[in-house]
This record gives C-alpha cells, structure tokens and sequence, in this order.
C-alpha cells in the first residue's frame, strides 16, 4: 500500500543533501524533528508519476525481476478488472431473487417496458404487477400515455434488458447490475489515477464491491444507481481531461541547461490546451445523468465549477501570474461549451421517443390548451415539453406527503433510516425460537464503511482545506454534489437510498484515509533518492503498523458486508437472526 499523498519522506539529513540553507530558527526545531518540506520538482507537479512497488515486495514473494516488471506492467488493468469480476459475480448471483416487484421498480419495470415498445410510457392499471410475474406475455401494453416525473434515459437502460431477456425481475434488473459492476471498475481506474497508485485505486473498487447500498441498487430496477454511474463516468472524464492538459502544459514548458523543467509566466498564460475530447465526454455523461433524475443537474453545476478550478491551478503551478485572467481568457468558454450545452443537447434528444410519437403525455399540450401562447414561434414540441417540465417541477417541489421509510438527508451518513424494499415472513420456521423465518431486501450502505467514511470526510475536507490537496477537494466536491442539493428540499419526501449518487465518493474518502493510516512507502521522495530510507526502523515500524491497522479495517468492513448479505439479498434466515442485524431501531 501507499501513500495518498505527493509528500516526500523527511529526515534531519534531507534538508542539508538537497542543497538547502536552513535558517535559525529552522536548525532549533530540528532538535525536535523538523525538517524542511523537499520541493518537488515541476514536472512531476504537473504531472505525477505513478507509484511502484517496492523491490523487497518481489523478494519476499520470490518474484524474478523481468516477472516482477510484466506483473506491474499488467497490473493496471489486471487489478481493477479482477475486483470488477468479484463485483460482478455477486451481483448476478440469483438476479432473479427475490421473484416480485419490488418497491419503486412497479413504476420503473413497466415504463421502460412501455418506452422500448412504443416509444412512451403508458398509464398501467392497478394491480398489474401479479400479472406480468405470473404471465408477462398475456399483459398488453396500454396506448394511453402515463404521466410521468423523471426524464426516459434511465427507463431506456432498463427497457434493453427487458428487450434482451424479457419482461421479467432478472429482465429489468439486468441493465442496472451491468452499470453497477462497470462502476466499480470505472472506480478503480479512477482511484489509480487520482491516487497514482494501481493499489489503492483497487482497493476503492473493493470497497464500492462490498457496500451494501450500492449492492442493492445494483439487483434492483431504480435510476439512481443509473445516474451514479454517469456522474462517475463523468467525473473520471474531468479526471483523465485534466491529467491530458497539465501534461500538455508540461510539455510546452522550457527546460533548461541541466534538463529542468522551468515554470514560464508567458506560456503558462497563454497557452491554448486545444482539442479536450475528455471534457466534452464528461459533458455527454452529465446530460445523461440529468436525462434519468434531474439532481444530475446539480453535479453538472458543481462539476463544472471543479473543472475550471483545476484550470486555475494548473496554469499557476506552469508560472501564470495571473491565473483566473488566463483562464477567463483561454479556457472558460470553451470549458462551459464543452459541458453545459452538450449537456442540454444530450437531455433533449433524451426524449426523441416522446417527440416523434407524438402520444405522450402532454406531446399535443402546444397545438390545444397552449395555442394562445405568446412564443407560438417555437415548435410545437418544444413547447409542449417545455410545459411539461414545469409541472413535473412542481410535482417535485410538492411532493410531501409522508412515508414510513422516508428520511433526513442529515442522518443518512450515519444510515439513520434505511428503505426496505421487499419483507415476507414465513412461518413454521424451526430454526427460529419465534417459529418464524424472515426474508427482507433492505437498502442500506455497509454500516462500518460508512461510518468510518464519516471519520474519512473529516480527514477529505482537512486536507483540502490547510493542505491544497486537489484529490481531497475533488472528492469533496462529488460527496458535496450529490448530497447537499437535498438539504434545500427538506420538506420534501427523500430517502437514505438518493444517496447511492455519491456513494463512490466515500469509497474513495476511506480510501485516502487508509492510505494515509499506512503512511509513505519506503524508497519514496527525496530521501529515497540520496538513499537515506535504508536503516530507518522507525518508519518502517510505523509504516507496518499502520498497514496492519488500515488491513484489520479493511477484513471488518468485508465482514460486515458478509454479516448483512441475507438483507441484501432476501435470503430467509431465522427470525432471530434477522432481529440480530437490526443495529438501530430506526432500521426495523
């Protein structure tokens, strides 16, 4: 494991090797350890090598070196996509299970089941769903248009699983396993990017494996795991976008007589970046993250935001003096181009469907109740959708009436109120001193990784703030995004499972806390380098004991995913069993 973060190893010789002229003050508070920070060079500033592992790594595992290199080599994707194979069998195994639908997939099975066939969502009767279970080839699809209050993207995803393995529980819920296991690959490759490191992007991948929540969204028909997966698919484009353009602006920079790579204030000021396919990719996600629930919108805004910063920050660690003028002047139209309107595009043609079928709910509200309208210039679909819109709006903003499994934004950290989505008793269970066996689906988050993300958000938000660290702020800024929009709706009815938006995002907080826990590695920054890490038992100790540390934390948070799989998966257990793993008495 390694560290997350870019700081070098100190020791009380580094200072003096590297040429620096410690001050009066300086040479007193060395007597209680303090050494001064080794500057890094720009270069890797701009653009940070990747972590290796060490060779004592390779030793003890008897590793030829030419394996060794091939290994690492490999590893980059090796890794990721064998915890993305662990991902994926464990969210298809028994798909199907349990055989019902579940709560908000009755509305969501069978829209999508309409919009694939007809190019609409269609007004269902009531006490369908028994039906479609029993025989979904006896159901006809109704012509009359439904009303209905989220955009069709996600709908769309669902509806190709249907079309592939039929209108059926293992049908609707395909889709939806598929983007959650390619999320957890998307993460990895995220994380190893983010923290240079092959290791802990995996182990960020792991973690986003084994959290109950994002489990469960992953087997059941819903959006909100849908728009997860497009803001992390965007996110990682801001990622990759911004590793290309620090690399360009490395590149253009002058080098001198040694082979030093020199900040420049002209170049740094007036570079142009060029072409950024990445961040117009991340701008077609967002569209589609939008298109499924609009809180997409919110992630659009702040990631936007984000995206200049970094803009920023590239153009004054190459010498910009005045970096926001440069980039007000170079990068920012193109940077709202690339996104926001991409965006918008991407949410229209979103609802071709509705548009050329011309059946939709509210499709022909232009041509009769709004005919009169004084922007009749505009076409007539356009219009109608634009209506709609707005009273899917106040649909939203009005939606307080109560529910037994609602929540407060402000306790689903701390899983206060968790949803559940399926329960069925079975009696003359013998294993049960009550007689009774129970079977529930519960949508909740692993509970020691997500508290110990608490304590992670603390660490995130600490460094970002008297440490500059960019990962720490991107992090913040995805938690950020997809959580606080709720607390302006706190009237409204919302639950812990919203939450899944940004579940990511804590896996990669506990992430950078782990890393952090363990420390440096060995052989990393300036002291490796004048080879002063050797025979430093000190922090090789502290080194082990913090990966024993960050390791037992690690095999907990497995366990407790392992404690609590009957409740992700609807497994019948022994009513005892089940009142067990009812830690809080909000989670009954």
């Amino acid at each position: 494991m390694t560290s997350t973060a870019p700081e070098t190893q100190r020791g009380q010789d580094a200072g003096d090797a590297l040429g620096e002229q410690p001050t009066s003050w300086q040479r007193r508070l060395r007597r209680f350890g303090h050494v001064p920070r080794p500057e890094t060079p720009l270069r890797d500033r701009l653009d940070p090598p990747y972590t290796r592992p060490g060779r004592q790594v390779w030793s003890v595992l008897a590793i030829p070196p030419h394996v060794a290199e091939r290994l690492v080599r490999w590893s980059g994707w090796g890794g990721p996509l064998l915890v993305t194979l662990v991902a994926g069998l464990l969210r298809f195994w028994k798909l199907d299970r349990p055989h019902a639908v579940i709560f908000d997939e009755t509305y969501y099975a069978k829209d999508a089941w309409a919009l694939v066939n007809q190019g609409y969502e269609g007004s269902w009767p009531k006490d369908v769903d028994k039906l479609i279970l029993k025989d979904p080839s006896s159901v006809p699809i109704p012509t009359d248009p439904g009303y209905v209050v989220h955009p069709p993207v996600g709908k769309w995803i669902i509806g190709f699983g249907e079309q592939l393995f039929g209108f059926t529980p293992f049908g609707w819920r395909f889709m939806v396993a598929v983007l959650g296991t390619v999320s957890v690959l998307l993460l990895c490759r995220i994380g190893r990017r983010l923290f240079r490191s092959t290791f802990l992007g995996c182990l960020a991948g792991l973690l986003l494996a084994v959290d109950g929540l994002h489990f469960v969204m992953s087997r059941t028909a819903l959006l909100d795991l849908i728009v997860m997966f497009f803001v992390l698919a965007a996110f990682g484009c801001l990622v990759v976008d911004r590793d290309r353009a620090r690399r360009r602006l490395a590149d253009a920079l002058p080098v001198d007589a040694e082979g030093v790579l020199r900040p420049d204030a002209r170049i740094a000021e007036t570079l142009r970046l060029g072409w950024r396919p990445w961040r117009l990719a991340a701008g077609v996600m967002l569209g589609l993250a939008f298109a499924t629930k609009w809180n997409g919108l919110y992630v659009l805004a702040a990631f936007g935001l984000m995206t200049v910063l970094w803009d920023v920050g590239a153009r004054r660690t190459a010498g910009a003096v005045k970096p926001y003028m440069a980039v007000l002047r170079r990068d920012l139209v193109p940077a709202f181009v690339s996104t926001v309107p991409v965006a918008i595009v991407t949410y229209v043609v979103s609802w071709t469907g509705w548009i050329v079928t011309d059946k939709g709910y509210y499709r022909n509200w232009a041509a009769t109740e709004g005919k009169n309208s004084s922007w009749n210039w505009l076409p007539d679909w356009l219009r109608s959708l634009w209506h709609y819109e707005n009273q899917v709006y106040d649909f939203h903003v009005g939606l307080t009436s109560g529910h037994t499994y609602e929540s407060n934004p402000w306790s689903w950290l701390v899983l206060g109120r968790p949803v559940s989505y399926f329960y069925e008793e079975e009696a003359g269970c013998k294993e049960s001193t009550t007689g009774k066996c129970a079977s529930e689906v519960l949508a909740i988050g692993t509970p020691l990784l997500w508290w110990l993300a608490c304590f992670a958000l603390a660490y995130v938000v600490w460094r970002w703030l008297f440490r500059r660290d960019w990962r720490a702020g991107a992090i913040a800024c995805g938690v950020a995004a997809g959580w606080v929009p709720w607390f302006f709706y706190q009237e409204r009815t919302i639950f812990l499972f919203y939450a899944v938006v940004f579940v990511p995002f804590l896996c990669l907080a506990v992430t950078m806390l782990l890393g952090a826990i363990v420390g440096p590695a060995a052989g990393q920054g300036a002291r490796a380098e004048l080879g002063l890490t050797s025979g430093d038992p000190t922090g090789e100790r502290r080194r082990t004991l913090g990966a024993i540390a960050a390791g037992v934390l690690v095999l907990l948070i497995v366990w407790n995913f392992i404690y609590f799989w009957p409740l992700y998966t609807g497994t019948s257990i022994p009513e005892d069993l089940w009142r067990d793993r009812m830690w809080l008495d909000t989670w009954v």
